[in-house]
């Protein structure tokens, strides 16, 4: 079982429709006990997409939850030597990408509906992130701000090779050409990665409404300014996307780390990775 983390972790959740669409596709969804963040954008007409966000996050944050209570996210996996939160990604995202797609598949109002996802777990001094499209994760480390994960998008890749740069990308009219979704095809790739932890770090997760609108330079400013008060820096972003626009859905997480939390692994759970 997962040790609870309230203590460990401050976390703070804002999503607004924006300037210009009239409802919200985005699903936020945050747990301080479990070291849970989870962020969805839907996509798909006649709000299709806030059904598949909020599928997302119902689906996961509640298997999530329920699989820490008896497993710590920490525990090694003897089979494939891997944290048991590399697990609960791999399978639990696989499973809510399924629910999706058959849900499209058989409601013609749902048809083509999609959501890209990033899903945070903090645990054992470090984060573990699953992501899928262009929904993003920076982290605020010191005075040092920067991207954690890349975009799987059309843009992305027409900057990695070389056609356009990052402040062309900005003004482009293919912003939101996702090249991987949650629910869009029987299956989906999920990039997944580690990162340690230090205490004091701020980790940003949000929706492409954020970082289109506001350009990450000035993100990073805001998050410094405001560090010691992260409620208020999450309405100050919020509020900077509707200034300049707030063409899109917006949607942040902020998560602060408080204090160390070393996975308290017992003599049990110390055994079972001898085999």
């Amino acid at each position: 079982m997962a040790e609870s983390l309230s203590d460990a972790l401050e976390i703070v959740v804002r999503t607004d429709p924006g300037r210009v669409r009239g409802h919200n596709e985005d699903s936020v969804f945050a747990s301080p006990q479990y070291g849970i963040a989870i962020l969805a954008d839907g996509m798909g007409g006649y709000n299709a997409g806030e059904v598949a966000s909020g599928m997302a996050t119902a689906q996961l944050s509640s298997e999530f939850e329920a699989a820490f209570k008896v497993t710590a996210p920490y525990w090694i996996d003897p089979f494939t030597g891997a944290p048991f939160a590399y697990r609960c990604l791999l399978e639990k995202i696989a499973e809510s990408n399924a629910a999706i797609f058959r849900a499209a598949e058989t409601e013609p109002r749902y048809a083509g509906m999609g959501t890209t996802l990033v899903a945070a777990l903090f645990y054992d001094n470090k984060v573990t992130v699953a992501h899928i499209g262009d929904s993003r994760l920076y982290r605020l480390r010191g005075e040092e701000f920067a991207a954690m994960t890349r975009d799987h998008s059309l843009l992305q890749e027409q900057i990695d090779r070389g056609l356009i740069s990052a402040e062309e990308a900005r003004h482009s009219m293919n912003r939101n050409l996702v090249t991987r979704a949650l629910g869009v095809d029987p299956e989906v790739e999920v990039e997944i990665h580690d990162f340690p932890l230090q205490v004091g770090d701020i980790y940003l997760l949000c929706s492409d409404g954020l970082n289109d609108m506001v350009d990450d330079g000035e993100i990073g400013v805001t998050l410094l300014g405001l560090a010691s008060n992260i409620g208020l820096a999450a309405a100050q972003l919020v509020q900077k996307a509707n200034d300049n626009g707030g063409r899109d859905n917006i949607s942040v997480i902020l998560v602060k780390i408080l204090r160390s939390f070393p996975a308290n692994r017992g003599w049990l759970s110390k055994l079972t990775t001898w085999f």
